[in-house]
């Protein structure tokens, strides 16, 4: 990579890896450490084809959920989240202050955390990086049929591991105050 190449790839990565941290964070189902290996090996493989390529970010994005996909079709046991006691359905009322997002937050991810991996990545696609289910097919290799099911089923299981939600979702038509880009709202 020439001094300019290299000098453009610093500036995208000091630029946009805090977007693409977030979205490697949703479909590691919360998991910061296995995040950031999944953001680096994507930022290695990107920096190699630098100057081939047209649309970093798409490009770099594509490349985390492939390599999400990889991971979860190994035959390694996938590690599991146990506890002792099932957390409070009972909290403050979701007001616009800056807790009761944060609060949301919070009770998302472990929602998520608790969701297969294809079920997380198929929910982050389609709800977090809003795609429709055409390019979700695409990017994960299999029908919009297959997306559809799996786009249901996931959200049947996520109401039923975290009712917590129900209680902590906004009203219809109330926005939330910070502008945060992480999930706050599960669409049927």
């Amino acid at each position: 990579m020439d001094a300019e190449a290299d000098e453009s790839f610093r500036d995208f990565v000091a630029n946009r890896s805090s977007a693409l941290l977030k979205t490697a964070v949703l479909l590691s189902g919360g998991d910061r450490h296995a995040a950031e290996d999944l953001l680096q090996n994507a930022l290695i493989k990107v920096a190699g084809r630098w100057n081939r390529v047209d649309e970093p970010e798409a490009y770099v994005r594509r490349i985390l959920y492939r390599q999400q996909v990889s991971r979860w079709r190994l035959k390694w046991p996938r590690r599991e989240l146990s506890v002792a006691e099932p957390p409070e359905t009972s909290g403050p009322a979701l007001g616009t202050d800056a807790s009761a997002a944060a609060e949301l937050r919070v009770v998302m991810r472990g929602a998520l955390a608790r969701l297969t991996a294809r079920q997380r990545t198929v929910l982050v696609l389609r709800y977090f990086e809003d795609l429709p289910e055409a390019d979700v097919a695409r990017l994960l290799g299999c029908s919009v049929g297959t997306v559809r099911s799996t786009t249901h089923r996931s959200l049947a299981r996520l109401r039923t591991l975290a009712p917590e939600l129900a209680a902590l979702a906004p009203a219809a038509g109330e926005q939330l105050s910070s502008r945060d880009y992480s999930p706050v709202e599960v669409r049927p």
